[in-house]
């Protein structure tokens, strides 16, 4: 005697009367940029390797190029990361020599973060890196203006729809 679950041969979601098809991960937008973000941070591995300097470390660097000193917070701001992320990252860099950690003397609550002389070195040494970066890319000047000028915007509408939710 067979039972009804013998019988029944199995059916994918797709196939199922009543299914919810969700659309394939290659037409996920999430997708596609997670994958880019994974791509872009493999090709400057080796760009940064003989510099000593991680992708997220290169980033606040920039950060700190731009605005020095910074608070933490400001630099979590600046690169979209909370302090309990930010702070590792930045005690490594002063491991390494790259920067200074202080306590503001206006505001012993405010920790500020600055280049050392090492750090401002890295610097010059950051134009070979995009130099590099270039021959990498699969797009044309104008297509990498318009596609930064695109996710610039999606970011900060982002940033936007997300910051009640913190």
């Amino acid at each position: 005697m067979t039972t009804k679950t013998e019988t029944r041969t199995k059916q994918t979601p797709a196939q199922d009367a009543g299914a919810i098809e969700v659309p394939r991960l290659d037409q996920q937008l999430c997708f596609a940029l997670y994958s880019a973000s994974g791509l872009m941070t493999k090709l400057y591995r080796p760009l940064l390797d003989p510099l000593g300097v991680t992708y997220p470390q290169y980033l606040a660097m920039l950060a700190l190029w731009q605005h020095s000193p910074s608070t933490i917070g400001e630099l979590g701001a600046a690169l979209g990361l909370d302090s309990a992320t930010l702070t590792p990252l930045i005690k490594r860099m002063e491991a390494g020599g790259l920067v200074t950690r202080r306590r503001d003397s206006a505001d012993e609550r405010r920790v500020l973060v600055e280049p050392t002389p090492k750090g401002e070195a890295l610097r010059a040494k950051m134009k070979d890196v995009q130099e590099g970066l270039s021959c990498g890319m699969p797009l044309e000047r104008t297509e990498l203006k318009a596609l930064h000028g695109t996710l610039t915007r999606l970011v900060a509408g982002l940033r936007e729809a997300t910051a009640d939710r913190d």
